[in-house]
């Protein structure tokens, strides 16, 4: 972005920031940046403010470990106000809450999160019978072979009519895609991250 053409005056030398979360897109807070806290933002990849209470920089997280990942900027029509949107590592509010405004940082469709999350659970736990864990545990090559055993399943039910067997193969891919997403050690917010950096 092109820090030059922001307007800093406006309010004696800071920006409003709007943060987001990349994945949920809820909002996790609202900071202030001078450029100084910009520019350090930039080239760590993590967000850093101006306080104006303590009047220096700080990096969200830099005493609880729950720092925000940059993933993209955008600045408004008049230039003068932020738009982050971010990964969180933990709790963005110093009070233990998701975020400063009081609200459970929760994918608004809840279904792909949902489900991820189970995954992963299953991975952290295993469960004695889980199908997830069977999966899991016959490597990669026989996650990757699910994946796109499912993947042609859909593509053939999409040639026929028949709705209700579409969604359900096409849930099957989504599942399976997960675990896939797990047996590699990355998140669907990997996935999301590369989505919104091509779109910029």
């Amino acid at each position: 972005m092109d820090v030059k053409k922001l307007d800093f005056k406006k309010s004696d030398g800071l920006i409003p920031c709007i943060v987001q979360d990349v994945q949920t897109r809820n909002v996790l807070m609202l900071g202030y940046m001078n450029e100084e806290a910009l520019q350090k933002t930039l080239i760590e990849k993590r967000l850093t403010f101006f306080s104006r209470t303590k009047k220096r920089l700080w990096t969200k997280g830099e005493t609880s470990g729950n720092y925000l990942s940059l993933v993209s900027i955008e600045d408004d029509c008049d230039n003068d106000t932020l738009l982050i949107y971010a990964k969180p590592t933990g709790p963005v509010c110093h009070t233990g809450d998701d975020t400063c405004f009081g609200k459970d940082n929760k994918d608004k469709d809840q279904g792909l999160i949902f489900l991820e999350n189970i995954i992963q659970d299953r991975k952290k736990n295993p469960k004695s019978g889980s199908y997830t864990n069977t999966l899991l545990n016959s490597g990669i090559n026989k996650v990757a072979q699910k994946v796109g055993e499912e993947a042609v399943e859909l593509v053939i039910e999409a040639k026929d009519n028949n709705k209700e067997l579409f969604l359900n193969e096409a849930a099957d891919l989504m599942y399976h895609f997960l675990v896939l997403l797990a047996a590699k050690d990355c998140r669907l917010a990997d996935v999301t991250t590369v989505l919104t950096q091509r779109h910029q």
